[in-house]
């Protein structure tokens, strides 16, 4: 088994460190994390040639980001590296609430059947960077360059021209578009003189990863000023290889040297494991970590040639799995529309819809991150006198559960402003709409054959789901064959079991006929379209409309 947290990636000498004038590459990407070897992949597997940068030559350090959303699996599926993940990772969907070391409210983030993948897997960060690292390697049109960083930037009206420093000295770089995927502290971000703003917590928390053998179920645990760590918050997850993550809080004054110590974490581990009745089980230290947290973002995600994705262009508070998810769901969204503008597709604008989807989806996460990091951590009297009374009310009123905030977790954000977007001229009930990331369901092909929906639509084109049978239905159908333009059709026939549950999540009528963006948005719908409406509504999410 390959051990992901060792691995050393060599170094190599390129061609590019010795040509004059500067070797030109359409899209140069800075930072080879999750977020950065996502859009990669994406962008190659569009016919997009990619030269990705990354100034270490490693994986991350200890586990990090553990928690991967349905959403962003879906996105690893048509990446080709979601089934490593899923069978690798810990599934789960139920979270338990305790106050004090009372259980208080138990929620379940995918109760409803019909989906293919869990509403999320627990892996440590360093196996999806491994396995992205691997599927990168496996696509001739990817050139990862491992201690190549990137010191300077200038911008032209073309391009941009970036300084990358080496082991062996520096060297100039020519790229049509940048995509800044460096991280928290961005050296790009920095370079162009920019900055993220927003709210920084006055808190400390310490991360430990811990190896042990205890027969608890796989579920999400948190714990509001428990017996065992008095005044603070715990939370624990299970990973991979029999890992969990125990998160305590520890208060502004904590000192992070000695919180991190082994001799300090063990008897805050024991108390935990003594408190759930797991007294006897001996366990291990891995990694740890003492953190603070922001809720920020930059104000512009585009800057000219540069665009800012994932923890470059906003950062989020760890509860809710907001980060990583929403940094794949930035990479999501950039990479068809960077293949579309580079293939003469689009006009350059379209790029202005990436900034403008994602500045508000990271709008949405730093909400709702900072509403949950509000009641896990209240910073005045009256504020913790509301949050525990709301806790003591769950036991016995359903209304007060809705207001129990400890992480509500990430899902994709519902992008209902967006330019791209058709409105509707007909009447829809349900979540479905324009803007909103495709719901998942059981289908039957044509052959008689059961998938699922989302892995029927194509990742490189806009997707047509035309639904129901009969008359109405064949007249969709051979409206959308004789479009002139690529567009994949895909037929849900609701007569199965199978197809009356994808009918039923986009409220369908036999002749309903979705448009879906490469990105697996719903952009437009119709119940009988016409050649002119699908035309309007790819020149709409085109940006040349």
């Amino acid at each position: 088994m390959i051990d992901y947290q060792s691995l050393r990636f060599d170094y190599r000498r390129h061609a590019d460190q010795d040509a004059a004038p500067p070797a030109h590459h359409p899209v140069v990407i800075v930072g080879a994390g999750p977020v950065g070897l996502t859009l990669a992949i994406d962008l190659a597997l569009r016919q997009v040639p990619v030269v990705l940068l990354d100034n270490d030559n490693t994986l991350s350090s200890g586990s990090r980001a553990i928690c991967f959303a349905k959403r962003s699996l879906e996105v690893f599926d048509r990446l080709g590296c979601g089934d490593r993940m899923v069978d690798k990772g810990v599934s789960w969907s139920v979270g338990k609430v305790f106050f004090h070391d009372e259980q208080v409210y138990r929620f379940d983030l995918l109760p409803e059947p019909g989906h293919e993948r869990p509403a999320f897997i627990n892996l440590q960060q360093y196996y999806v960077e491994g396995y992205l690292v691997e599927r990168a390697a496996a696509l001739p049109l990817i050139d990862l360059r491992w201690n190549n960083k990137v010191t300077g930037i200038e911008q032209r009206d073309d391009g941009a021209v970036l300084t990358v420093e080496t082991p062996e000295g520096n060297y100039q770089l020519s790229a049509g578009y940048v995509a800044a995927c460096d991280g928290s502290r961005s050296n790009l971000r920095q370079l162009l003189g920019q900055e993220a703003k927003g709210r920084t917590f006055r808190d400390r928390f310490l991360i430990a990863d811990i190896t042990m053998d205890a027969p608890l179920p796989t579920e999400r645990r948190f714990w509001f000023d428990p017996s065992f760590h008095p005044g603070q918050s715990v939370l624990l997850h299970k990973q991979a290889d029999g890992m969990w993550r125990v998160d305590f809080q520890l208060g502004w004054d904590a000192d992070p040297v000695e919180e991190r110590k082994p001799e300090n974490i063990t008897p805050r581990v024991r108390a935990l494991l003594d408190s759930i009745g797991f007294a006897d089980v001996q366990f291990q230290i891995g990694w740890a970590s003492v953190y603070t947290f922001a809720c920020q973002r930059m104000e512009r995600f585009r800057h000219g040639r540069v665009l800012f994705a994932g923890d470059s262009a906003h950062g989020v508070s760890p509860f809710g799995a907001r980060g990583a998810n929403s940094g794949v769901q930035d990479a999501d969204n950039l990479a068809w529309k960077l293949a579309a503008v580079l293939k003469g597709d689009a006009p350059d604008a379209l790029l202005d819809s990436y900034a403008s989807e994602r500045e508000y989806a990271a709008d949405e996460n730093i909400r709702h991150s900072t509403r949950a990091t509000d009641f896990i951590t209240p910073k005045s009297e009256v504020s913790r006198l509301f949050r525990d009374a709301v806790l003591e009310l769950t036991k016995r009123h359903a209304f007060a559960r809705t207001l129990v905030n400890s992480g509500r977790l990430s899902v994709p954000a519902v992008l209902r402003d967006s330019p791209l977007n058709t409105v509707d001229a007909d009447a829809f009930k349900g979540a479905m709409v324009p803007g909103a990331a495709a719901a998942d369901a059981p289908t039957v092909r044509a052959d008689g054959s059961t998938g699922w929906l989302l892995r029927e639509c194509h990742g490189q084109q806009f997707t047509a789901l035309v639904f129901g049978a009969g008359e109405a239905a064949e007249r969709s159908a051979e409206v959308l064959k004789a479009f002139d333009a690529p567009l994949h059709i895909v037929r849900v026939q609701g007569t199965t079991p199978e197809g009356e549950l994808a009918t039923q999540r986009y409220d369908a009528q036999p002749g309903t006929v979705y448009l879906l963006r490469p990105d697996q948005h719903v952009c437009a719908r119709w119940r009988q379209p016409t050649p002119a409406n699908i035309r309007a509504a790819i020149d709409r999410a085109l940006a040349r409309a």
